[in-house]
């Protein structure tokens, strides 16, 4: 006889593992026990050490379809002669050490949705049906371990039957944590001035949605405001309510074939749409498009998800209609609402009608956002299916722990413990107060939940005012630890880096804005990225900013402090006067007081950014002249150009000053203008000016490249959303030679860069 111990460590709770490896020892006769430390799997069995061994294989081979194995840790031990009798499931032990990995929420399975959608089970039509291989994990979690009495289904007690099934392990609902039926579990209720006694309130809020209604609907990691997308008056009517009027809804569809009656899908696209994550996917819009034009308006694409609950498919089963606006219930950089009276609360005058339930959220989880580049695919907002799964961290470092906190705009966190780095779900806008709470609570909760009871570190970005670096600071003088400060941009490279395993390599970090290491606004940018270490080799043309962050909202702006140097005064002047006058919020004294802001170089700040010359050259072509929700005049810049044709060239020039190559934007936005008033289409000179700003960064990384004697050249920051620049440089770049890397598990913008924070802080104290 042999004994073996057996540690598990990986996504193998919550997930049906332990009831696997029950099923396994037993059909090959094998005894001992497997519990839950928390931290891994433990596992005790005697035997034959042959079938032992075999045992062995097939966890690997058998695993649950959710579970993931990172390491698997064998030791054998004396043999003790029938010690065991059998093999039981023993009870999970909480007195451990180490962190724990969670996993989680997963869309409603397909044998879960068979027992919703048949009318003899007597889970028929039961929104919160789940078992081991789906529904909610990390939303419902309190502590660790991962056992219902430390969820929020503790306070529903099972009825006799599911009971049953959670206690057979021979059950797919086997410690199933959020295991429920009508009798024992959570119910929605329909409120409008208080709850409206129904016996249906779902097929309710379904036909109050087609009389064209809004429904705030409670999820499972949060509240949508839900209307029709299909018809205008519905969705005008939310996007006045909201006070939102130009930026683009996500919508949700009840399948594949109907999206793909107004969008275009492809395989790999179709592939991440129906996976167990259930992200949003950004995609083109076909030429058959039919919802109303004001869901994503002046854009070429929406954003489209699968139903991801039981909730979901039944408000398609009861519709319809084909597709809904799925829209988070909070303001701009807010949290979402988890509260059911914080859900009345703040959506009364917006809501006309409260689908809610009365299962608690514990942490709130944003639907996840991702776009494809061909084939490829890169993330906008890794969060709900993916978080809080971690990267490994173990080549940069495994002994230290690291808090890192990202930028200030579309926040994460990152808490880095025993080689495994946590990316919190998507925080926000930490500006904003509600959201700077959150973002406090959560770090709390991500340190408990992974048993980090200090950290070695706290990194923050490198600009002073960021309240995420003023929270950096009270955090490492309460753990009495170094404080570490990345800039912005090391940062995006950082986790290009470890997100493709690369230790040098030449980026270009491309974006809107960051804290430069000389006080300037940096944001397009050509680094030698060395891991705790970088050089900037090159840069777009530093740029006049009148007014800082009004310029950003109002890019015309951009586009006179871009043309100052290339044209005369005058000449300047009265061309925004005569072509360009609406862009001006006070018209024609604004646009005197800009011209001797510059002229005075008064009230002016230098920048780099890339996205500042997106901004102009749309502000330039009159295709969107403010910006009234994050990107959009570059986004509206790219739909343009998605229609145009290679017609017009734009001319690239790259100079050398100050030791750095720069790429000479003034002159690009100078030849857009002149393409424009020479009467060239619209669209092709938006192909055209994307074009040269993609080549122009392309070969000022080449030329960075050959210095530095690397052939990694990388791309990060928001810039890389855009299919067409991302595109066009990956061309010019592999044309040369050279091989091009993209962010693949990661976010190309600054949702990662709490990611990075903590691989430089890693790779700088190791």
């Amino acid at each position: 006889m042999s004994k073996a111990k057996i540690l598990v460590q990986g996504i193998v709770q919550g997930v049906g593992f332990r009831p696997t490896v029950y099923r396994i020892a037993n059909s090959l006769n094998l005894n001992g026990y497997v519990r839950n430390l928390g931290n891994v799997v433990e596992i005790i069995v005697e035997g034959n050490k042959e079938v032992i061994k075999n045992f062995i294989e097939n966890l690997e081979v058998n695993k649950p379809l959710i579970a993931k194995i990172n390491s698997l840790k064998v030791e054998w031990l004396v043999s003790y002669k029938n010690e065991f009798n059998d093999f039981k499931i023993m009870e999970s032990f909480s007195n451990f050490s180490g962190s724990s990995v969670i996993p989680p929420d997963l869309a409603t399975c397909d044998n879960c949705l068979e027992e919703i959608l048949n009318p003899y089970d007597r889970r028929s039509e039961y929104p919160f049906t789940a078992c081991t291989d789906c529904g909610p994990r990390f939303t419902v979690i309190k502590s660790i371990p991962y056992d219902r009495e430390r969820t929020s289904m503790s306070e529903f007690s099972l009825c006799p039957e599911c009971l049953y099934e959670y206690q057979n392990p021979d059950d797919r609902r086997y410690h199933a944590e959020a295991t429920c039926c009508p009798v024992c579990g959570p119910s929605l209720f329909l409120y409008q001035n208080k709850v409206l006694n129904l016996e249906n309130p779902l097929r309710e809020a379904v036909q109050l949605l087609e009389e064209g209604n809004i429904l705030a609907v409670k999820g499972i990691g949060g509240t949508h405001l839900v209307a029709s997308a299909t018809s205008d008056d519905a969705v005008l009517k939310l996007r006045k309510k909201l006070g939102r009027f130009n930026q683009p809804f996500a919508c949700m569809s009840p399948d594949i074939e109907t999206i793909k009656t107004f969008a275009e899908v492809s395989n790999v696209e179709s592939e991440i749409l129906k996976s167990r994550c259930r992200p949003i996917v950004v995609l083109n819009k076909n030429s058959n498009y039919f919802l109303s034009s004001y869901v994503s308006p002046e854009l070429h694409n929406l954003g489209v998800m699968l139903p991801y609950s039981g909730l979901h498919h039944l408000i398609f089963k009861y519709s319809t209609d084909l597709a809904y606006i799925m829209t988070s219930a909070n303001m701009p950089g807010e949290p979402m609402l988890i509260e059911n009276k914080d859900i009345i609360k703040n959506l009364e005058g917006i809501a006309d009608y409260f689908l809610l339930h009365n299962r608690r959220i514990i942490n709130r989880c944003d639907d996840s956002v991702v776009r494809f580049r061909g084939d490829d695919m890169t993330f906008i907002r890794r969060s709900r299916g993916y978080v809080p799964e971690p990267y490994d961290f173990s080549r940069l470092n495994s002994e230290l722990k690291i808090l890192a906190l990202g930028p200030e705009i579309d926040v994460t966190f990152s808490l880095l413990n025993e080689g495994k780095c946590y990316v919190s779900q998507h925080i926000g806008n930490t500006t904003k107060y509600e959201t700077f709470k959150y973002l406090q609570k959560s770090v709390e909760y991500l340190m408990n939940i992974t048993k980090t009871d200090s950290v070695d570190a706290v990194v923050s970005d490198l600009h002073p005012l960021f309240f995420t670096t003023k929270l950096a600071h009270e955090l490492s003088e309460r753990f009495d630890c170094e404080l570490i400060k990345v800039q912005h941009h090391h940062a995006h490279a950082a986790s290009l880096a470890v997100d493709n395993g690369v230790d040098e390599m030449v980026c270009i970090a491309a974006d809107g804005v960051g804290y430069g290491e000389d006080g300037t606004v940096w944001g397009g940018e050509i680094l030698h990225y060395r891991g705790a270490e970088y050089e900037r080799v090159g840069s777009l043309l530093t740029q006049k900013m009148v007014s800082g962050d009004l310029t950003t909202r109002y890019p015309i702006r951009m586009v006179m402090s871009i043309l100052y140097d290339h044209f005369d005064y005058d000449e300047l002047v009265d061309l925004m006067k005569r072509d360009y006058l609406s862009y001006f919020k006070y018209g024609l004294k604004e646009v005197d007081l800009v011209a001797q802001q510059l002229r005075n170089d008064f009230n002016i700040t230098q920048t780099s950014s890339t996205g500042r010359v997106l901004d102009a050259i749309s502000a330039v072509l009159q295709i969107c002249g403010e910006r009234t929700y994050e990107g959009e005049c570059a986004m509206k810049l790219e739909s343009a150009a998605y229609s145009g044709h290679e017609n017009v060239n734009i001319p690239v020039e790259i100079k050398k000053k100050n030791d750095l190559y720069v790429l000479d934007t003034s002159k690009i936005l100078s030849s857009v203008l002149n393409e424009k008033l020479s009467g060239e289409r619209i669209n092709d000179i938006a192909l055209a000016g994307q074009k040269a700003v993609s080549v122009g960064l392309a070969e000022l990384a080449i030329k960075a490249t050959d210095k530095a004697g690397v052939n990694v050249i990388g791309g990060s920051g928001g810039v890389f959303y855009n299919e067409a620049i991302s595109t066009s440089i990956k061309e010019t770049v592999e044309s040369a030679g050279y091989n091009f890397i993209q962010h693949k598990n990661s976010c190309a913008g600054d949702g990662s860069v709490s990611m990075g924070q903590a691989a430089v802080a890693a790779m700088y104290l190791k």
